[in-house]
């Protein structure tokens, strides 16, 4: 008896896209297919498509716009519809997918906001569809180590989490061209990119949070800061002006991949992803500092800047039996035509894990060493989502829309706690997420 092929239909053809398309049809195209394209704008589209029929060896595909989303399932009829739109669209798709009776995976974050939540979590219960949020971070393998040794109770239990997050002038800096400066379609960093780090100190403690207490602010870009510090403001974009020495300058004309997905598709919509980090238009914050609280009594410390001169992150766990101690260092951001001297520097991608035992001396603990993107997380993930037999998860790194919520509700939270000064109860925000205290208690 042959085997079922799963079909397949995207919604939202942004970078982000290709990392549930090509291992879809290239190493799992045997148990897949994918049926259907919809997006906003046919240049992004069309875009795809020639890879499809290109460069993947795979074949064109049909395209839906937007508003024929209905369409798409009805003449397509996917079994599940994978959803990389603007974050703000997220809720929409992933409703719409399961009310026309189709399962849904969602890049991360889930959606933005604790009613949009809400509306995810009551289209689950009615329509009895499935939701996975994907969450790559947990499969690298230093991560993945820190959740084994953490589970071994190396440091015994856990009482206390410092986490700083740093984002340099190239990638946190690109948060501000981008459609994501707009919190109305982001949720801000607060929860496009911290959703990642939630999610990871969730996981690790197997823990669901309880209250968030913090401060944030727009400090470094936009037009009122640059004029601080005496920035003349001289464009709205980058493409198409004269940007000098400009290192925060991006352009997408010459040819390649910006050019073709973002530059060209232009005619259509107008979206610009080159915007000048120091224009108006910009409300999400990029400096940020957290306190949450877990139903298990830990306290996490966490912090997150996005114009700094290096890339990475530190997290210390303080426990009964001892500390332990891990890092990631992801580079910095050298533009050598302003730099006093040729650096000449390979880029920094390091990664430490120390355990500090209570009376004993500390000791490193080697991590192992995996190929692909997002440091070897993203083949394992593309597995377990397109494999009819993927191996066999023992450490909960699959996520659903509870544990999804978990983690964007620490940034919904920390987003009112901005507005309001006055700490967030979580529960409030989502009652539907129930009294569990494990996330593995939730989906």
């Amino acid at each position: 008896m042959a085997r079922k092929i799963t079909r397949y239909a995207v919604v939202g053809t942004g970078g982000r896209v290709v990392n549930f398309i090509d291992p879809m049809v290239t190493r799992f195209e045997a148990d897949n297919e994918l049926v259907g394209i919809c997006d906003t704008n046919q240049g992004r589209m069309d875009f795809h498509n020639k890879r499809l029929a290109g460069e993947l060896k795979y074949h064109a595909v049909p395209t839906y716009l937007a508003r024929d989303f209905d369409k798409m399932i009805k003449e397509t009829k996917p079994d599940v519809v994978i959803v990389t739109t603007v974050d703000a669209f997220h809720h929409q798709y992933v409703i719409r997918a399961m009310e026309l009776g189709c399962d849904a995976v969602t890049e991360k974050p889930m959606t933005i906001d604790a009613p949009k939540c809400r509306a995810i979590y009551d289209a689950v219960k009615r329509t009895k569809r499935k939701l996975r949020v994907t969450f790559n971070y947990r499969w690298a393998p230093g991560t993945t180590l820190v959740k084994q040794l953490l589970s071994s109770g190396i440091i015994g239990d856990i009482i206390h989490v410092d986490l700083e997050y740093l984002l340099n002038t190239s990638h946190g800096a690109d948060y501000f061209r981008r459609w994501h400066r707009e919190k109305d379609k982001s949720g801000g960093l607060m929860v496009h990119k911290s959703t990642h780090h939630f999610d990871l100190v969730n996981w690790w403690l197997d823990a669901v949070p309880q209250e968030v207490y913090g401060y944030g602010r727009l400090a470094f870009y936009g037009k009122e800061n640059a004029k601080k510090r005496g920035i003349k403001v001289k464009y709205d974009r980058y493409t198409g002006n004269d940007t000098g020495n400009d290192p925060f300058a991006l352009k997408l004309d010459g040819s390649g991949y910006m050019l073709d997905l973002y530059r060209e598709p232009e005619k259509y919509d107008g979206y610009q992803r080159d915007r000048n980090v120091f224009g108006e238009n910009i409300t999400a914050e990029d400096t940020m500092s957290l306190l949450v609280k877990y139903r298990t009594g830990v306290v996490l410390n966490y912090s997150l800047n996005a114009y700094l001169p290096r890339e990475g992150f530190g997290v210390m766990f303080n426990g009964t039996k001892g500390r332990l101690e891990y890092r990631e260092e992801h580079g910095g951001h050298v533009v050598e035509a302003l730099a006093q001297k040729p650096q000449g520097e390979e880029p920094i991608y390091k990664s430490h894990c120390v355990v500090h035992p209570l009376f004993s001396k500390p000791y490193e603990v080697k991590i192992p060493v995996a190929e692909g993107g997002h440091g070897g997380s993203d083949p394992l993930l593309a597995e377990q989502i397109f494999s009819k037999k993927p191996p066999k998860e023992k450490w909960g790194r699959n996520a659903g829309h509870g544990q999804g919520a978990a983690s964007i509700l620490i940034g919904i939270a920390a987003n009112q706690c901005f507005k309001t000064g006055k700490v967030i109860n979580i529960e409030k925000l989502c009652p539907a997420m129930g009294k569990a205290k494990r996330l593995s208690e939730l989906t």
